[in-house]
């Protein structure tokens, strides 16, 4: 959806290995999904929040659960905002160009 958007997504397959991208690259914006291999998006949401590099980047969590206790906990791991899936590529795109205009 990113790709034809306009934007050049980076894909990590799971929340180690994009803590391990987060090494060699500065994202303007990060995706989190809620479930993931090995560590949930809450999770992995608290570790980037952790790391001074990307303690302000902002996070978009994306879920299947959009019942109000995983979105609080989404929200409350330092995500800036929440989409729930299944997503639309207009609001995937919407949501994404808000979100760097609002933080950028």
């Amino acid at each position: 959806m990113l790709d034809r958007g306009g934007y050049a997504p980076v894909k990590a397959k799971s929340g180690e290995a994009a803590l391990d991208m987060l090494d060699n690259i500065s994202p303007v914006l990060i995706i989190v999904d809620s479930l993931m291999p090995e560590m949930d998006g809450p999770t992995l949401i608290s570790k980037i929040r952790s790391r001074s590099d990307t303690k302000e980047t902002p996070i978009l969590m994306l879920s299947a659960r959009s019942d109000p206790e995983s979105i609080i906990k989404g929200m409350e791991s330092g995500a800036n905002d929440f989409l729930p899936k299944p997503v639309l590529h207009h609001d995937m795109v919407g949501k994404v160009r808000q979100m760097l205009e609002q933080y950028s």
